[in-house]
């Protein structure tokens, strides 16, 4: 595959904060390979001034390649990613988090086996290598450990984070793909289905961590926990 664009989606709640930040990131990171960047946003219907902060932002920085999508209502993340999926135009796909939990330099790290002819898919493992992880949650680890196991009980895949948000798309591929979970349920579904293509060839590399606390943003709860081991079983049965 002739592959010249990543297409970075980002969806976006509520982050008026620190959204420019992490497009500070994106737009300094240098992809190996010549790559250019495709930067789409989705805005989930925020409640603060995140539309303000993100229109700002490409006004300010007019060479960045920016597409912006935003929901009249909320939906949940995996209603704005099914957005920002349907709207990329690049050959490899990866999903950003609005807020700094991930680093963006660390693109690289996932794109290296994509442009060594290895990978089709990519996910990057906060549990693995020996970059820096923030110590917060013993109950949201084993959680997440515990999810992970779990799906891949009904994949067959070893992957020691499926929770995880850098996950890396042949674009054609995740396309292909009929997505329907419109909150958290998107990561057990996708990586489900994403394990049935035929031969795909799915990879695995060690990246940091920067995680949020409650008070800092972070969104995700145990209800999400619940949710996302209903759609392990149900897409896991392959339904």
């Amino acid at each position: 595959m002739n592959f010249q664009k990543l297409s970075i989606i980002i969806p976006a709640y509520n982050e008026e904060r620190t959204i420019h930040l992490i497009l500070d990131k994106v737009r300094d990171v240098e992809l190996i390979g010549g790559l250019e960047k495709e930067i789409i946003i989705v805005n989930d219907c925020s409640s603060d001034d995140t539309e303000g902060a993100i229109q700002r932002y490409a006004a300010a920085n007019p060479a960045q390649n920016i597409q912006y999508f935003a929901h009249p209502v909320n939906q949940g993340k995996g209603a704005a990613l099914h957005t920002g999926i349907a709207a990329a135009t690049g050959e490899y796909l990866i999903i950003q988090d609005a807020d700094l939990e991930y680093d963006p330099e660390e693109y690289n790290d996932l794109l290296k086996p994509v442009l060594a002819g290895f990978a089709d898919v990519v996910y990057g493992s906060r549990f693995q290598g020996s970059k820096p992880h923030r110590i917060l949650f013993f109950w949201h680890t084993i959680g997440n450990k515990f999810l992970t196991l779990l799906s891949n009980m009904f994949t067959n895949l070893n992957l020691t984070d499926m929770e995880t948000c850098y996950k890396l798309f042949r674009a054609d591929m995740i396309k292909g793909l009929q997505l329907t979970e419109k909150r958290f349920g998107f990561e057990p579904e996708v990586t489900a289905k994403i394990s049935r293509v035929k031969n795909v060839r799915i990879y695995e590399v060690g990246i940091s961590y920067y995680g949020r606390t409650y008070e800092e943003g972070k969104k995700i709860g145990w209800r999400d926990g619940v949710r996302a081991i209903y759609c392990i079983v149900k897409f896991g049965l392959g339904r």
